[in-house]
């Protein structure tokens, strides 16, 4: 039998149609037309009408368009670069809404999910997807539209495969199992879009592939397989509080929205803008740290009640169910040029002003989220954070900067947020100097979801308490991602560099002072050489370019530089840093409390000297001969021979004198001889 005229059509790369309820309807209208019936699909598509009958074609003609127009309503739009590791973008259109519309609420009571399947059968990822309004909310500032989206950033090349669930009902995207009503024709939609290789490079993390947890104390790349050691600013904390963003205020006169103007001669040609060229302040920001070497940031998405109360994603300060598309559409559009400078966003969740209901013992803070629990608020806000942004490859989701919620309700948010994220990105949590040993215990090991610490300290003390964390959560069973993300006194932190401002450099509080240098040995080396995963630094609030104020990253540019040099010297000299452990017991020196060192036993030894000096390194249980070489962390550069150059193994030996400078910070190298 012949098949001379084919209703069904195919559709096209990028798109799909939900057709069987399409064919269903169609047939209904033909069988009325024609007086019987015929098969559909690939076995027998329906044939013309027999006969000369002009209205049965005209008839038939416009049921065979309403067919190809059902087709495009039913359509499924893949935008974005087709390879692996980039942000590839379904948008459908589903129900009309507005923002702030409460019956029902576009944001909690529809939950769209997108299945997304390699062609092998796996991976398989059950993304989130959210309301996008007009589909175009950053340039266009709607409120309103019909536009539905997910995000996914595909890890293997070929075929993937998409269906989508569109379900409605009263609070059902709080919960991604609830059940709800399917709403057609978008539920269920199916497709599929063909993927190739990356052609990205250098420091765009689309080179590298998606930063996972696995099982060790560093993040590691899915795609070259590289590990990670991160570097960069903890402050400003107000980093969002932008006035180039939608529905962003101030409220407080000394926390003012930032410009961001220091940094708009870093933007260039071809960069990101939105709204005809806003946001050039802070995408010159991350430009400049890029250019630094730096390659982490981090940021309080909801700081509403805070110190800086002037961050929040909501359309309004106090509106927790409703959410502010064209605002987070510019987040949006800074974290992805984030991504593509090789620069790790670092969520810090909430702050301890808004974490809970207790504040200075009364319990009656109305920017809190449930009080603390993990309520529809908290749900919501973390779904929605995934939704929008969990796609992006180096993240880490901190459950909150000082945070005093319970141990169960740390564990809650965790869980929660561990279950909606496809991606299962780094959980981490921040406390107090003084509560780590109160808090982090309770959720080592299986006691909770979380997968690392983020440290606050007092500078000159990073090195004990990161080896403290490091070792202990090994001991429970999972090896924490540790990282030194604060740095005490709470006022200070990390002074402005000599000169800037005028300010001396110095930081001072009592008899007690210190400066940039005292951070990159205390502090920097410190944390790397007790195997943390870096460091991110903190600007207190009483120095120029404080936490809340700060809007000029080279009021820190010697500070990147030390960063830079740090991390460089790991990656220039292929050091297995994630094959490492510490070995400070192994060293002898006339400051030995202050010296680190760091191994793979039995082929190489790092030794850091923050004040210079003589030191010996016991090489007992150690065999063969090992060549000795210095870097000089001030300054980066290749490394140079000392006074030895040749140790052998099975006793403890001498490392001899540094290059020159024997007063200074200086990392003796020593490996096992080829």
């Amino acid at each position: 039998m012949s098949h001379p005229t084919q209703l069904w059509r195919t559709p096209p790369h990028g798109r799909s149609y939900f057709s069987w309820n399409r064919q269903s309807l169609v047939t209904k209208i033909l069988i009325g037309m024609v007086g019987r019936s015929f098969y559909l699909g690939d076995v027998m598509p329906p044939q013309l009408p027999q006969g000369d009958s002009p209205m049965l074609k005209t008839l038939f003609a416009l049921v065979l368009a309403f067919a190809i127009s059902f087709d495009d309503l039913c359509a499924a739009d893949i935008s974005g670069d087709l390879k692996t590791w980039h942000k590839v973008t379904l948008t459908v259109d589903g129900p009309e809404a507005k923002e702030t519309d409460t019956n029902p609420n576009p944001f909690i009571d529809y939950r769209m999910t997108v299945t997304f399947t390699h062609e092998s059968g796996e991976p398989t990822y059950q993304v989130p997807g959210y309301f996008a309004a007009d589909g175009n909310a950053a340039n266009s500032s709607a409120t309103a539209g019909n536009k539905w989206r997910a995000h996914v950033s595909p890890d293997r090349p070929g075929k993937w495969d998409y269906e989508v669930a569109f379900v409605r009902g009263k609070g059902v995207a709080l919960e991604p199992f609830a059940t709800g009503s399917a709403i057609p024709p978008t539920n269920g939609l199916k497709g599929s879009f063909e993927v190739t290789a990356s052609d990205k490079s250098g420091r765009d993390f689309r080179a590298e592939g998606r930063l996972n947890y696995v099982g060790q104390h560093y993040l590691r790349f899915a795609g070259s397989g590289k590990y990670f050691l991160k570097a960069g600013p903890d402050a400003p904390e107000t980093l969002l509080a932008y006035v180039d963003f939608d529905g962003t205020e101030a409220k407080k006169k000394n926390v003012p929205l930032k410009t961001w103007q220091p940094h708009v001669r870093d933007w260039g040609e071809g960069d990101p803008t939105w709204k005809e060229g806003q946001g050039k302040g802070l995408i010159g920001a991350v430009n400049y740290l890029a250019a630094k070497g730096c390659n982490s940031m981090s940021f309080l998405p909801y700081n509403a009640g805070g110190d800086g109360d002037n961050v929040w994603p909501f359309v309004s300060r106090d509106d927790k169910f409703h959410y502010d598309c064209s605002k987070l559409d510019q987040w949006q559009i800074v974290f992805d040029h984030a991504q593509a400078k090789g620069i790790f966003l670092h969520f810090k969740l909430q702050e301890t002003e808004n974490d809970d209901n207790i504040r200075n013992g009364k319990a009656e803070v109305p920017t809190s989220l449930d009080d603390g629990d993990l309520g529809p608020e908290r749900k919501l806000y973390c779904r929605e954070l995934i939704a929008r942004f969990g796609y992006e490859l180096a993240l880490n989701w901190n459950l909150g900067e000082e945070n005093t919620q319970t141990p169960q309700q740390q564990r809650d948010m965790a869980r929660y947020i561990h279950d909606v994220d496809p991606y299962d990105h780094l959980i981490v949590v921040h406390t107090f100097p003084n509560q780590q040993d109160k808090v982090y215990p309770k959720l080592l090991g299986d006691q909770s979801v979380l997968t690392g610490a983020s440290l606050q300290n007092d500078w000159d003390v990073a090195h004990a308490r990161t080896l403290k964390w490091v070792t202990a959560s090994a001991e429970a069973g999972k090896p924490w991602v540790v990282a030194n993300d604060e740095q005490g006194p709470a006022s200070l932190g990390v002074p402005p560099d000599a000169e800037y401002e005028g300010h001396s450099g110095i930081a001072k509080e009592g008899k007690n002072s210190y400066d940039r240098h005292d951070i990159r040995k205390q502090t920097l080396w410190g944390t790397l050489m007790a195997g943390g995963a870096g460091v991110e630094y903190y600007f207190g609030y009483k120095l120029p370019q404080n936490d809340l104020v700060c809007e000029d990253f080279r009021s820190r540019d010697q500070s990147w530089d030390d960063c830079r040099i740090a991390i460089s010297f790991f990656q220039k000299n292929q050091i297995p840093f994630w094959e490492m452990t510490n070995v400070d017991r192994l060293l002898t020196s006339e400051h030995s409390s202050k010296t680190y060192g760091f191994a793979k036993p039995d082929e190489l030894y790092l030794v850091f000297l923050p004040q210079g000096g003589d030191v010996s390194l016991d090489l007992q249980d150690a065999k063969g001969k090992y060549q000795v070489q210095w870097f000089n962390p001030r300054t980066g550069g290749d490394l140079q021979d000392g006074s030895v150059l040749e140790v052998i193994g099975g006793q403890n030996v001498d490392l001899g004198k540094a290059p020159s400078e024997a007063d200074q910070d200086w990392l003796v190298i020593v490996s096992k001889a080829k």
